[in-house]
């Protein structure tokens, strides 16, 4: 998908870029159809995968960058011809950006002609057009053909708040940060809790009392609670299920949440309302290690986004948890 927010982004730090995607393939590639990069004259973000084919496509798109190139669509043998033998074809779509030609991007479907062979809109096109502006779900990756492009643009990131920075909120954010699906926020009751050095593009907050934090996440986000207090976690619990989340995840065993849950009770929660905590939740055959936990919730919540083919980050998130005992707890 076209990440326009992500292109904002780079554009007004580093200036104009060159758009590296794969925009389709035949065969093996290291990378999925539609993955991207953006390069700029002494840096980039975003892989299409690494190695040989990346290298001539970043060198590529420095030259474009200079004048010296003119990008476009090309093809790439993943043959001798880069020193691989996997095998291949892949079609990478190298264009020039910068913010005048993003405030001219309209609609839900990102199409121009990538090619100077390209004519008139192919029909494929003009089809998912129709398709996507009257609300129909894009079908699949980027679609190439007759020398043009077509890439829906992408859904606003999920929000999830993750409540508490030790060995477990940490290893979530490591997994969880790098991705574009999710919007985090980390919480946790002093600067001194989280690392020296925050992660790009995660929103930390702190206060004495995280709880009263609560009332500022927005509507629909999804939770994550990994703190060090099983006082503090019940009050988020109590306090969440009072507002409109994608979801609640608590960590700990099945033991503590059987606690949890009779307290919930007590405290005058539904049955139906408490249910939309899962605790715990994960795979449990990967272990207890704080990766390993954040690994399985990070697949969990990838699947769901995926199977669900929401279209906003709302509801993305559902049913979000993690798998513990009390050693974490």
């Amino acid at each position: 998908m076209f990440d326009a927010e992500a292109l904002r982004a780079t554009l007004s730090e580093h200036g104009p870029v060159i758009r590296v995607v794969i925009a389709g393939h035949q065969g093996s590639s290291p990378r999925e159809d539609g993955a991207a990069m953006l390069v700029w004259e002494n840096g980039q973000k975003g892989t299409i995968g690494g190695g040989a084919l990346e290298y001539l496509a970043v060198t590529g798109a420095r030259k474009m960058l200079a004048g010296a190139g003119n990008g476009g669509l090309t093809r790439h043998a993943l043959g001798p011809g880069l020193g691989q033998c996997c095998g291949g074809l892949v079609d990478l779509v190298s264009e020039h950006w910068d913010q005048a030609r993003l405030a001219g991007l309209s609609g839900p479907v990102v199409a121009r002609p990538v090619s100077p062979e390209a004519g008139a809109m192919p029909f494929r096109i003009r089809r998912a057009l129709a398709r996507a502006r009257n609300g129909r779900a894009w079908e699949g990756g980027p679609l190439c053909t007759g020398g043009w492009l077509a890439e829906p643009l992408s859904a606003a990131a999920s929000p999830l708040w993750i409540w508490g920075a030790g060995h477990v909120g940490r290893a979530l954010v490591a997994v969880l940060g790098p991705l574009p699906d999710f919007a985090l926020t980390w919480i946790d009751t002093a600067r001194a809790r989280f690392p020296d050095t925050l992660p790009e593009g995660v929103d930390a907050l702190w206060a004495a009392d995280p709880a009263q934090l609560v009332r500022h996440a927005p509507a629909g986000a999804g939770h994550l609670i990994v703190t060090f207090s099983h006082a503090l976690d019940l009050e988020l619990c109590h306090l969440l299920l009072g507002q409109e989340t994608a979801g609640i995840g608590l960590i700990g065993s099945a033991t503590k949440w059987a606690r949890f849950r009779s307290r919930l009770l007590a405290l005058g929660h539904p049955g139906g309302e408490i249910s939309r905590i899962t605790s715990p939740i994960g795979d449990m055959s990967l272990g207890k290690h704080p990766q390993a936990i954040a690994i399985g919730v990070a697949v969990q919540l990838l699947k769901r986004k995926r199977e669900s083919g929401l279209a906003s980050g709302s509801a993305a998130v559902e049913r979000a948890g993690i798998t513990d005992d009390s050693r974490f707890g």
